[in-house]
């Protein structure tokens, strides 16, 4: 009884509904990233771990395939903002507008995407940009006119199948973040516009981009995240962790190939920790700049 009174007390009743969500994050979240911090100061072997304090992080400052993978995240991350915020975006007004029909559909289409594993899509799309000629991509360039290219051994070519990849997979994901955003507007305030004289792309500008910038803030936020641990999608488009000349390989490619191909675990962490603090100091930067730590004025 006296459990029982215990759990259904109003003052222990809510902790008790908490209590799963926090056991599991710290079980998976909190301990594993603690562990991973220490395991970055040491020199893991197969049966003996040695205490090397900052030698894996000195190490990765003279690392040049580490300074490719770094370089590689970054231009992905920042292609991919630049890409899936605006065209989700614009998708999105389209399908609360009236100009679109079938509304439902669309959004199943652009939707679709999402629900296929990396692991076919990746598959895919290292066939369509084969180096063949029976490649689909080479196979229009034919058509056109134009010669074949071997598009997953050139620099600037698997760039674009990489951001064909991401744009295929995620627009309809943003695009319906954007529509949740669009749905809190109260429409009344388009119907003064219009009796105002104001035009579509006023509209656009003075009401729809300022109250949707909540929603602007955390697409932003998570496609920062998203561009730089990034992994599968490169790691399935080359079939593999070995891209030429490292074109392919990003920072948590680099983080797999030292920790798991490699057995070298305590560099992986390290690789890892530093991932996590760019990670966050780029969250940060375009957070305070956007005014998130601002307090509201009342």
């Amino acid at each position: 009884m006296k459990a029982k009174k215990f759990l259904y007390s109003q003052k222990t009743a809510p902790y008790v509904f908490v209590l799963p969500f926090i056991l599991s994050f710290i079980i998976f979240w909190v301990y594993p990233l603690i562990s991973a911090i220490v395991m970055s100061f040491q020199n893991i072997g197969a049966i003996t771990v040695q205490w090397v304090g900052f030698k894996n992080y000195a190490k990765l400052l003279k690392d040049s395939v580490f300074h490719i993978a770094l370089a590689n995240s970054f231009e992905y991350m920042l292609f991919t903002c630049l890409l899936l915020i605006p065209f989700p975006m614009l998708f999105a007004v389209l399908m609360d507008s009236n100009l679109v029909k079938a509304k439902g559909v669309w959004k199943a289409v652009l939707y679709i995407p999402a629900l296929t594993s990396v692991v076919i899509s990746g598959t895919l799309f290292r066939l369509m940009f084969s180096e063949y000629k029976t490649g689909q991509m080479n196979v229009l360039m034919t058509q056109l006119g134009l010669q074949t290219v071997k598009w997953l051994k050139i620099k600037w070519t698997s760039e674009i199948a990489l951001l064909l990849l991401c744009c295929w997979r995620w627009t309809g994901v943003n695009m319906l973040y954007f529509l949740s955003g669009l749905k809190s507007i109260d429409k009344e305030l388009y119907e003064s516009a219009e009796m105002d004289g104001a035009s579509g792309w006023s509209k656009f500008r003075y009401i729809t981009l300022p109250l949707i910038r909540p929603t602007t803030i955390y697409v932003l936020t998570i496609s920062i995240y998203a561009g730089l641990a990034m992994f599968l999608e490169s790691f399935m488009l080359w079939a593999g962790n070995s891209s030429p000349n490292n074109i392919g390989l990003t920072i948590v490619g680099y983080l797999y190939k030292r920790g798991i191909e490699k057995d070298q675990m305590g560099y992986a962490c390290a690789v890892g920790v530093v991932l996590m603090v760019i990670g966050l100091i780029i969250n940060f930067i375009q957070l305070y700049l956007n005014g998130s730590f601002k307090k509201e004025e009342k």
